[in-house]
């Protein structure tokens, strides 16, 4: 493990991204990868290791590299997002995220770039949308107008990234106006990936706001497709659920 450290320490990223690789491999499952396909109905590349060991992997590969360069870093990021593979497009998200206090405003043209480049699955979406462009937002609020023009994209998880950006703000209470004016935008959209999303947001922001939320889903209930009205409403009294699911 010392000899790794040190190897870590000195090579470049391209190095580094094989090194992780051949990890991934060595702690690559069939089963895992089976049981894990059932998860999506899109085609997703698997390697077939366990969550918990992807994130190890992660944590020891940003000891060991946390002291180089924020752009060497997000170069490996890239490397990753780039192959294809879940798992290490969980290690890039992990990485970006640990990163998250050397955030700069110029860093989201790069996050955008990932989200609509690379991103193919829900997982991957939520995993770097929920915490590393989640606090890149808190940090950088203005940048919610891009949000607004994510919701706009062809792109179904551009569209979903809107949403689920906001999804920590929402759990402190932040950015309800934003929140809604999100889920007005996508208030119709007739992706099931998306109608989650902005519903899951809105099913947080229910937990500080639920006042709010619930006159909001009252409000559009009609148009709203049920997925996203059922996700909204999910965490409310019952009292609350039986009056926003009456036709």
């Amino acid at each position: 493990m010392d000899l790794l450290k040190r190897i870590l320490k000195i090579l470049n990223m391209d190095k580094i991204f094989h090194i992780i690789k051949n990890a991934l491999l060595a702690q690559a499952y069939e089963k895992t990868k089976q049981s894990s396909l059932r998860f999506f109905k899109e085609e997703v590349k698997l390697y077939g290791v366990k969550s918990a060991l992807v994130e190890t992997i992660s944590n020891d590969v940003f000891k060991e590299i946390k002291g180089r360069d924020k752009s060497d870093v997000f170069e490996l990021c890239d490397m990753l997002w780039l192959s294809g593979y879940l798992e290490e497009s969980f290690i890039a998200c992990h990485l970006s995220y640990y990163l998250r206090k050397e955030f700069q405003p110029r860093d989201f043209i790069l996050f955008e770039k990932w989200v609509s480049l690379y991103i193919n699955n829900w997982a991957s979406c939520d995993t770097f949308c929920n915490h590393t462009v989640g606090s890149f937002i808190e940090m950088n609020p203005g940048f919610i107008a891009n949000l607004k023009e994510w919701t706009k994209s062809d792109n179904r998880w551009m569209r979903r990234a809107a949403a689920v950006s906001l999804i920590i703000p929402a759990r402190k209470g932040l950015f309800l106006k934003e929140i809604f004016e999100i889920a007005n935008l996508l208030l119709t959209d007739s992706d099931d990936m998306v109608q989650k999303g902005y519903g899951w947001m809105l099913k947080v922001a229910s937990k500080v706001h639920q006042k709010d939320i619930f006159d909001f889903v009252m409000k559009n209930k009609s148009k709203m497709p049920r997925t996203a009205l059922r996700y909204s409403i999910e965490k409310m009294p019952t009292n609350l659920r039986v009056l926003a699911l009456q036709k």
